[in-house]
C-alpha cells in the first residue's frame, strides 16, 4: 500500500496534468473559432487547414478521454483504491504508477489482456 506522501505525490501530478490538457483544449476552442473566420481562397489550403482542423480534434477527443481517466484515478485516490488491480486485486508495482497514473491493472495482468487481444 502506498502511503500518504506518495498517494499525494500522485495526484498532485494527476491535477498537474489535468491542467495543462484542459488548457489545451481551451486554447483550441478559441483559435479553432479565429480559424473558421478566415477567409483563405485556395481550395489545396482549405483542404490542408481542414486537415490539420481533423488531427487536432481527433487529438483534442484522445485527451478528453485522459482527463476523464484521471478524474477516475484522483477518485481511486480519494477511496483508497488506487494503484490495486481491478483484475487480480494485488499491489500495482510504483514503478508503472509512476510510467501511467492512470493505469488500473498490474503489469501482469496488463500482459495477459494485451496477450488475448491479439489472438
Amino acid at each position: 500500500m502506498l502511503d500518504k506522501d506518495k498517494l499525494e505525490y500522485f495526484r498532485e501530478q494527476l491535477l498537474k496534468e489535468r491542467a495543462n490538457l484542459l488548457q489545451e483544449a481551451s486554447k483550441t476552442l478559441s483559435e479553432g473559432v479565429l480559424l473558421e473566420n478566415s477567409n483563405i481562397p485556395d481550395y489545396a489550403d482549405i483542404a490542408s487547414l481542414e486537415s490539420d482542423r481533423l488531427f487536432l480534434l481527433r487529438l483534442r477527443e484522445r485527451e478528453r478521454k485522459l482527463i476523464r481517466k484521471i478524474d477516475q484515478t484522483l477518485e481511486r485516490i480519494e477511496n483508497g483504491t488506487f494503484g490495486i488491480c481491478e483484475n487480480c486485486g494485488k499491489q500495482i508495482g510504483e514503478e508503472r504508477l509512476k510510467a501511467r497514473p492512470v493505469t488500473t491493472l498490474c503489469i501482469s495482468c496488463k500482459t495477459k489482456q494485451e496477450r488475448q487481444e491479439r489472438e
